[in-house]
């Protein structure tokens, strides 16, 4: 990791971490290749992404784009296309550790999309807890199109928004949506007017991030964990999310604070 002259804390030439208070902003930075995923951007946001997981001074965390007409187009085509079988598997541990890494980070995440965000790239987006998306953005798993599968979290992330039907015919048609479509599917959760998708992104993580950090992650662990259980183990698992917050310091000081009618003060511990 570098930081450069802007203050922004830079990992490899393609990924970026901006930061405001408790909000960071985790920046796609590729734009030659409408943030293509290379065997070195995976690296790259994987590392960013295991620097943001250990940062508890960090609430939310909003994945956004430098280029004007994408989020991301997903995997590099035109370097897998001079790849050996045994180069392109040496490849995979990147990329899963950057789909995981944003998929595992422990605050609440968002996405901020314009413009295409396709196979891997519509594969990031999914990895966040919220889409916030502008008109201009195409949404679409195309991968069999080209011969394989969503491997990115996709054929797991999509049935779990949409429904294991809606998911299956998105990925067996390979076709791609746009943006009034995947609002109204569920494909993204807020559609904002033109260019807006990052300044709405941030505003929405800032106000999330207004709240207790050990509530916010605690929150958000009861919702993953609980992904696919039945709801008495679900509740079990919520049970033990609310004994960590619980018996916490920010709940001591949540409830002081409505109290005494003041914004409170969390200790994040």
């Amino acid at each position: 990791m570098t930081q450069d002259v802007r203050g922004e804390e830079r990992y490899g030439e393609w990924v970026a971490v901006r930061r405001d208070g408790p909000v960071a902003e985790l920046v796609l930075d590729r734009p030659k290749a409408m943030n293509a995923v290379s065997t070195e951007l995976a690296r790259s946001l994987g590392a960013a992404c295991e620097a943001l997981a250990g940062d508890r001074a960090v609430s939310a965390v909003v994945l956004s784009s430098t280029h004007p007409r994408a989020f991301c187009v997903g995997a590099d085509l035109k370097e897998r296309n001079s790849f050996t079988d045994a180069e392109l598997g040496r490849q995979r541990p990147h990329a899963r550790a950057a789909y995981g890494g944003v998929l595992r980070l422990p605050m609440p995440t968002i996405a901020a999309v314009h413009g295409y965000a396709l196979g891997g790239g519509f594969e990031l987006a999914l990895s966040c807890d919220l889409i916030v998306a502008d008109p201009t953005a195409v949404v679409g798993l195309p991968e069999v199109s080209v011969g394989v599968i969503p491997g990115g979290g996709g054929t797991q992330l999509l049935p779990r928004r949409v429904g294991a039907a809606r998911a299956a015919e998105l990925i067996f048609t390979a076709r791609r949506v746009e943006a009034a479509e995947a609002a109204g599917l569920g494909l993204v959760d807020r559609l904002v007017p033109e260019g807006e998708d990052r300044t709405e992104a941030l505003a929405l993580a800032a106000r999330i991030a207004s709240h207790s950090p050990v509530g916010l992650r605690a929150a958000k662990r009861a919702l993953r964990t609980g992904w696919g259980m039945d709801l008495t183990a679900g509740l079990e698992v919520e049970d033990a999310a609310w004994r960590t917050v619980a018996f916490s310091g920010d709940r001591a000081e949540g409830v002081a604070a409505f109290n005494e009618k003041r914004t409170p003060r969390w200790p994040g511990e």
